[in-house]
């Protein structure tokens, strides 16, 4: 494939770096204990922010990548009762890596200015409404309506970043609206629209469908009434239809009592169902189906089939938050599977894809709510062990291909950024894996940051840009071409 090299091209097989701290040793992070496995290793917070200008890089990176691979997690700046803080709620912090022409032009590290950060840190307020009884925003970012924004579920509203990942405002978008929004909206790639299912913490009897249009105002909301407070991390949509998923984790008084720090636990009381809402429909008009108890933080795609089913890919937990005060498990055997909500039927059937344990699924996302062929995931463990592999699920032939980056890497989630298609007259379209991988790598050995870029065709490394300071596990981020920051 064309591609012009970085002007600090090295070997892509050349040895990683020691980190400055000098034989593999990282500087001590901001609130590292040893009572948490949430706040060590390759999990603990960062103690500062930082900007780090023209890196090197080992391969060929692509010169047709310009724009920002962002990603947010939780960096909390003083947690408190560190044995029960949990990994979901600390302050969110983005990391972000500015590619062009075939150079990695920065990185940077920025706190999102919520009202708690900016106190703590002596800074001015952003200006706009946070709403809800929190104010963390730490689980995605991505672009829309041409800006940068980050979100969170359970009650907050958006944050809009600049180019530079500094926070500007908050809000719900371009709406004076201020209902709930989510962690996960999907972006139809034909209209533009955000579809988001959103819930609030304190609103433990329904659900909300919120949809965004291109421009970035609200222009549809639908409540859906639930019981019990479930936590709903995300959902899916196809062409016509959003599926939304009411599975056993739920609000718990008791978590109160206890004064844990996250207020969700494993409730098998709960009933476990899926429901299809039509894009133009009202909650009268769901339909339900039942499944077996199980939790999904994550599906991957969703579409519907001619006679009306409609199939969902996702990474299924057994259970989740039915131990663990603290974060998820380790014995929750995530795996990929693909559910068929049949028209004539009231029961999720499903079908095992792959029974690698793993989090974070994507795919072209100029597929989203379509047919489609190829899913990618990360193996996923919550321990400090490097080695976890990349994964890309072919769900025609239903065969997995696997790719380690090295025995050290831990990577979090990866995304896909498609090739520019070819265009003038004879041209022909592009394979739907023509494209790249591309995502943060926590070192194990040397506790520093590393960004990937893999050929996904060929599940093949191309590119490994240093970073100069530790990228800690965090949730989700995203590909934003140039003409998206502002």
């Amino acid at each position: 494939m064309p591609n012009t090299a970085s002007s600090t091209a090295l070997p892509l097989t050349g040895q990683p770096r020691h980190s400055p701290a000098g034989r593999g040793q990282v500087a001590p992070t901001a609130g590292a204990t040893a009572d948490n496995r949430f706040l060590n290793g390759p999990f603990a917070p960062v103690a500062q922010e930082v900007t780090h200008r023209h890196l090197p890089a080992r391969g060929t990176l692509p010169a047709e990548l310009d724009g920002l691979y962002v990603r947010i997690g939780p960096n909390p700046l003083k947690p408190t009762q560190t044995s029960k803080h949990h990994w979901f709620t600390g302050d969110g912090m983005v990391h972000g890596l500015r590619l062009q022409g075939g150079q990695a032009l920065w990185y940077r590290n920025r706190y999102i200015g919520s009202a708690s950060v900016n106190k703590a840190l002596g800074r001015a307020q952003v200006p706009g409404e946070t709403r809800g009884i929190f104010d963390t925003v730490n689980t995605n970012v991505f672009g829309h309506a041409g800006r940068l924004w980050a979100s969170v579920e359970a009650g907050p509203a958006p944050v809009q970043l600049d180019a530079e990942l500094n926070t500007v405002r908050s809000g719900l978008f371009d709406s004076p609206t201020r209902h709930p929004f989510s962690a996960h909206p999907h972006l139809d790639p034909v209209t533009g629209d955000l579809h988001a299912v959103c819930y609030d913490a304190i609103q433990h009897r329904k659900l909300s469908y919120v949809r965004v249009n291109a421009q970035g105002a609200v222009d549809k909301v639908v409540h859906i009434p639930v019981k019990h407070g479930p936590m709903v991390h995300d959902c899916a949509v196809t062409q016509r239809q959003v599926v939304v998923m009411d599975l056993p984790v739920t609000f718990s008084w008791w978590s109160i009592v206890r004064r844990d720090t996250f207020p969700y636990v494993w409730n098998p009381k709960h009933p476990a169902r899926v429901g299809l809402l039509p894009r133009d429909g009202e909650a009268r008009d769901m339909r339900w189906f039942d499944i077996e108890p199980c939790y999904v933080f994550h599906p991957c795609n969703a579409f519907d089939l001619p006679d009306g089913s409609v199939v969902m890919d996702v990474v299924v937990h057994q259970h989740m938050f039915n131990r663990s005060r603290v974060g998820p498990e380790d014995d929750t055997a995530p795996r990929f599977e693909r559910w068929t909500l049949p028209v004539g039927g009231t029961r999720v059937q499903r079908q095992v894809v792959c029974e690698r344990p793993q989090e974070f699924p994507r795919l072209n996302e100029t597929l989203v709510g379509q047919p489609y062929r190829f899913a990618y995931a990360t193996e996923f463990t919550v321990d400090n062990a490097g080695g976890q592999a990349l994964l890309k699920h072919d769900l025609q032939t239903f065969l997995t291909q696997a790719l380690q980056l090295g025995p050290d890497l831990k990577p979090g989630e990866f995304v896909f950024v498609p090739r520019q298609a070819p265009s003038g007259q004879g041209a022909q379209p592009l394979p739907e894996d023509a494209g790249w991988l591309m995502g943060y790598a926590f070192n194990v050995r040397t506790g520093l940051g590393e960004f990937h870029v893999v050929d996904a065709e060929h599940m093949q490394p191309q590119a490994v840009v240093e970073v100069p300071a530790p990228i800690p596990m965090g949730f989700h981020g995203n590909w934003v071409p140039a003409a998206n920051l502002r």
